[in-house]
């Protein structure tokens, strides 16, 4: 599973001290922030882009370049990257509270997927419009994890829920929205704690490190990246929804334990290099 787009706050973590330029560096370039072109801020962008060779084909390739366009607009515009974060949050929720509330057909179909990719677009523009503003910062970092945990959560309860009201299927297969969403929030909880210990040992985090086949890995993991996900929900006025969601939920249970295998594994070398002296 792809986290939805993170934003990091800069030089600051759970393990790591303050950076006492970051904020003087936003309110800096907030205050000209309506000074530069779309072009202008597009190219700023795109030399400032996050170096992640591991992540998944369409965070990549398509989520990132389109944050970007939105990234520049609200720059532009003169929006923060919280405003941003809310606006991403807005259109998540609003499509989460579609598949729950209302019964499948093809207009809300339509419009559930627009709204989550939409949201998952503009949670990617936070983090660019932050770093284009000068920098992150801790309540910024914060409330960008809150809003992805919480959609993480509430999107597959409005699977479980729409199942139970407007479909006939069987109990037993109530338990695959369950048992996925518990995979996700593990995974996102899971990735983020990997991040901050590799920060606080001096490692480079996930998603740094380059990949021999970077564009081969990008196409394996796809079931696992957010935006496909949310693309899946085109297919939810159809019968092929239902196996498709399955495919995904035991794809991503299996990506899961053993991305946690390799944690511990990774830990474990860690703390035996850190206990032999130098």
């Amino acid at each position: 599973m792809s986290p939805p787009g993170t934003r990091q706050s800069t030089g600051t973590s759970a393990f790591s001290p303050p950076a006492s330029s970051a904020g003087l560096a936003s309110a800096s370039a907030s205050a000209s922030a309506s000074t530069g072109t779309i072009s202008d801020a597009l190219h700023r962008l795109r030399s400032a882009q996050k170096k992640t060779p591991g992540a998944p084909g369409y965070s990549r390739y398509v989520n990132r370049p389109i944050g970007r366009y939105l990234a520049a607009m609200a720059y532009r515009l003169g929006l923060g990257p919280n405003q941003v974060t809310g606006l991403s949050g807005a259109f998540s929720f609003v499509g989460i509270a579609l598949i729950a509330l209302v019964r499948p057909a093809w207009w809300s179909a339509a419009a559930v997927c627009g709204c989550l990719v939409l949201g998952y677009a503009l949670d990617s523009a936070d983090g660019q419009l932050a770093r284009l503003r000068g920098g992150g910062s801790r309540v910024g970092e914060w409330f960008d994890h809150m809003v992805d945990v919480t959609k993480i959560s509430c999107l597959h309860l409005a699977v479980l829920i729409s199942v139970y009201r407007f479909d006939r299927a069987s109990d037993a297969y109530l338990l695959v929205p369950l048992v996925y969403a518990v995979a996700a929030n593990v995974w996102f909880f899971g990735i983020m704690l990997m991040d901050q210990l590799r920060r606080r040992d001096g490692r480079p985090p996930a998603g740094t490190i380059a990949d021999a086949r970077p564009g081969l890995r990008a196409l394996l993991v796809l079931p696992t990246d957010y935006g496909v996900v949310c693309l899946m929900f085109a297919l939810l006025a159809t019968p092929a929804f239902r196996g498709v969601y399955a495919f995904f939920a035991a794809f991503n249970v299996c990506f899961t334990l053993a991305s946690v295998y390799r944690w511990n594994r990774e830990l474990r070398r860690a703390d035996v290099d850190a206990a032999t002296p130098p």
